[in-house]
């Protein structure tokens, strides 16, 4: 489970100042969850310092550490902030720098706009779209009038399935259809996503 916020106005610059304020907050950051609501609004508005299109997430406690991934929110356009921001990150004991959301492995099963969908019932093919892997994903019952909900998950799913980065830089057209599709006798379970597609994408690197 993760904890996040989108969506900040924001001015450019400002890595300095938003790790030498996490670092003085660092204690009601990594127990943030006793003020979720104050914490989460003022590490926005630090943020907002670095770049409006980022965004957070906080992984859970193990071990005594928590992750604090910095996202670019699905736009590829605020990676340089997030590659500066992620360089200057200090060396906090408790704490695991991330850049970019990763992959979160094995996929849930969602649920989005009142429709929930298994994981297990997903599958995909994969194609060739120029340099990229496109992308072709399966839902049982899926039509047309439910297509924003179904495609809502399906960029979940991948988003679990392959992480932010792959997403942006690896990944060309997106498509989602239904179990009834021609193509569907080609597909593969969705958990096969994660290997299959690493696979195609060393083939087109080589």
């Amino acid at each position: 489970m993760v904890f996040s916020l989108f969506g900040f106005r924001a001015w450019a610059g400002g890595e300095e100042t938003f790790w030498k304020w996490f670092t003085a907050n660092e204690s009601r950051l990594f127990s943030f969850e006793k003020n979720q609501d104050a914490i989460f609004d003022e590490l926005g508005a630090q943020m907002n310092r670095v770049n409006d299109d980022l965004t957070f997430e906080f992984g859970p406690v193990k071990n005594g550490k928590r992750e604090f991934v910095i996202s670019a929110g699905g736009v590829k356009k605020a990676f340089p902030s997030v590659e500066a921001l992620y360089s200057k990150a200090p060396s906090l004991p408790r704490w695991i720098w991330v850049k970019y959301r990763p992959r979160r492995l094995p996929i849930n099963d969602l649920t989005y706009g009142g429709k929930s969908v298994k994981a297990d019932d997903v599958r995909y093919v994969l194609t060739k779209d120029g340099d990229k892997v496109g992308i072709v994903m399966f839902f049982d019952g899926y039509n047309e009038g439910e297509k924003g909900a179904f495609g809502q998950i399906g960029f979940l799913f991948l988003d679990e399935a392959l992480g932010e980065y792959s997403i942006e830089t690896q990944v060309g057209f997106i498509e989602f259809q239904g179990h009834d599709s021609k193509y569907f006798a080609q597909s593969h379970p969705l958990r096969e996503l994660p290997a299959h597609f690493d696979e195609q994408v060393g083939r087109r690197m080589h």
